[in-house]
């Protein structure tokens, strides 16, 4: 690209306009990965070998017009592989993993419904940017709610009970003998599930502010044969119930609180004298340009539409998704708690480990 302003590096430009190409298509693409999760077309091709679009479409329900385009804006990202000798599409093992396996720890399918529902938040958003007010997390689409369990679950499944567990200071030992936890802001229990499949012996509750969630979750408890101890109920953070809890979890939520001192409150007052507090957070190191890379990118983005106007709709303490791990000690520390340590993390995760004696 050319230009007569002596203060701009073409190079610069160029490699900047390249960039917002690249930007440009990743962004029309997230809604034809939407509609290919929804319609199960990366499914119908993984490990089905090379496929014309009139197969996939026959296979699927579909039409074959669409399906073609479809085929040929995914092989254009690489989200495909396309043969020009035979004019036929496969979607590689790699991409299968990631698109297709949903107990895969590298699915992602999941947050490209998250993107759907940030899109759909745009209106109200940009009058919110102007106002300071917030946005609750009941308030987005419908999609949000299972979009960010089928986005985290993987993740839990790889990595909970088997590495992040027992990452904590006798904790394994107490869940295998039998425990009382509290799994808070829980969603629609994927969590929760996760470890009561692995601790058969201990009790589970599951909190959440959203009603609609919690439905879900206790009917998720009946199908996965666990609703004998696993129980769920809508409550805040601040005023959840139960005490004596050996084990309180908190998964990717305590930045989204408009009082998480609050919380780290009511947490210390229900956890039991030798009880664990975890902490699962997105991770962030503690400035912000340690953060300035893709996965900073993607978290600061959710964190702009999601995680500062949920807490925003509260007291408005606003951590933000990369609130780093300096933040996260000083809530828990005034809070109550007076030991803390990062326990372990994964590039997506700070595992923190939090107690009171």
């Amino acid at each position: 690209m050319q230009t007569t302003n002596p203060s701009i590096d073409p190079d610069k430009l160029n490699a900047f306009m390249g960039k917002v190409i690249g930007d440009f298509g990743a962004s029309a693409h997230a809604v034809l990965v939407v509609i290919g999760d929804k319609l199960g077309l990366y499914k119908a091709m993984a490990g089905a070998g090379p496929l014309t679009p009139a197969a996939l479409a026959k296979k699927t329900g579909t039409h074959e017009r669409y399906v073609r385009e479809w085929l040929n804006a995914n092989a254009a990202g690489g989200y495909l592989t396309y043969d020009p000798a035979t004019q036929r599409y496969t979607l590689p093992p790699e991409q299968a993993m990631a698109l297709a396996q949903d107990d895969s720890p590298a699915f992602v399918a999941g947050f490209f419904s998250v993107v759907e529902a940030m899109m759909a938040a745009q209106e109200r958003m940009t009058r919110n940017f102007r106002s300071g007010e917030g946005m609750a997390w009941g308030e987005h689409a419908h999609c949000l709610f299972e979009g960010t369990e089928r986005f985290f679950r993987p993740g839990y499944l790889a990595n909970l009970t088997s590495q992040w567990i027992p990452a904590l200071d006798g904790v394994e030992a107490k869940l295998q003998r039998g425990a009382l936890v509290a799994d808070v802001g829980c969603g629609i229990g994927a969590s929760t599930i996760i470890m009561a499949r692995a601790y058969p012996r201990s009790r589970f509750r599951g909190f959440d502010v959203h009603p609609a969630s919690i439905d879900i979750a206790r009917q998720r408890a009946v199908e996965a044969g666990v609703a004998d101890r696993v129980t769920f109920e809508v409550a805040a953070a601040s005023d959840y119930s139960g005490r004596g809890y050996d084990l309180v979890a908190y998964f990717d939520c305590l930045h989204d609180m408009g009082d998480p001192v609050g919380a780290a409150r009511h947490t210390r007052k229900t956890i039991a004298a030798d009880g664990t507090w975890m902490i699962v957070e997105p991770f962030a190191g503690d400035k912000v340009e340690d953060n300035l890379n893709p996965i900073g990118r993607v978290f600061y983005a959710a964190s702009t539409m999601l995680c500062v106007p949920s807490s925003l709709a509260g007291e408005g303490a606003a951590l933000g998704a990369q609130a780093g791990e300096a933040r996260l000690r000083a809530v828990v520390q005034e809070g109550g708690f007076t030991r803390f340590r990062r326990a372990t993390e994964t590039p997506f995760n700070l595992v923190l480990e939090a107690r009171a004696s």
